[in-house]
């Protein structure tokens, strides 16, 4: 009994670690050239793309396509850790892009980190996306910290060619949220997920803060590797009728 209590509060603190970590932005290191931080946040575009790209690939189980079109933006956290035994954890890192009228925008990064309790235990990869529906919703995001849930409606949003459910969910929730696990896909409950800007990268590829590029998002930056996360969320929001 003293073994498992004890398993269980490492678990409890090996948790709390990843939930720390990710909300926090790392501080910069001597060795941290703009370069380096530019590498890197074009790295995190492309692996958001890839995610994105990988769920919308079978049109019957994808994110409406109509849905998309009417987001006010585009959250993706590609590769999230999620550790659990009896007390879970997750914290990965994410972009976002916001949808203009001339498109979308460039991405703007991101930390999350959350944890969850009951019966549970392993660790694996998960691929997160959030639809923000509503100018609140978006404003959130320019804050230094955004509960999921508890300042925002979240919900689980529907898949697939179902424009009677995606209506229904549009109407109801200000954010709609999925996640895609060794292939299986599906709207997911993110409800506690505490998110912040990861001003680091910002700074370094455009000299502004989350907030600013959010409120302001016109293209900021030169570098077309940073591209592929817009570009690849153009390409399927679409309306219901252009969906073919």
């Amino acid at each position: 009994m003293k073994f498992e209590q004890r398993s269980i509060l490492i678990a409890a603190a090996a948790v709390a670690a990843i939930v720390i970590a990710g909300t926090r932005t790392p501080s910069a290191r001597a060795d941290d050239s703009k370069e380096k931080r530019v590498k890197e946040a074009a790295e995190q575009s492309s692996k958001a793309a890839k995610a994105f790209e990988a769920v919308m690939q079978v049109p019957d189980k994808a994110i409406p396509r109509d849905l998309l079109a009417r987001a006010k933006a585009v959250a993706v956290f590609p590769h999230v850790i999620k550790v659990a035994v009896t007390v879970g954890g997750e914290a990965g890192r994410g972009v976002v892009s916001r949808h203009t009228e001339e498109g979308w925008g460039d991405p703007v990064f991101l930390k999350g980190a959350g944890a969850s309790f009951g019966p549970q235990i392993g660790a694996t990869s998960i691929d997160f996306f959030l639809l923000l529906m509503t100018d609140e919703s978006l404003e959130g995001l320019m804050r230094d910290k955004f509960e999921l849930g508890a300042e925002a409606a979240v919900a689980a949003g529907p898949v697939g060619r179902n424009a009677g459910a995606a209506t229904d969910a549009l109407m109801q929730s200000a954010i709609l949220s999925y996640s895609r696990s060794r292939g299986l896909f599906a709207g997911a409950n993110l409800k506690g997920v505490v998110l912040r800007p990861e001003d680091n990268l910002n700074m370094a590829v455009y000299d502004k803060t989350a907030s600013q590029l959010l409120s302001d998002p016109g293209s900021s930056s030169p570098e077309s590797d940073l591209k592929s996360f817009p570009q690849v969320i153009g390409r399927y929001a679409t309306t219901a009728a252009d969906d073919r």
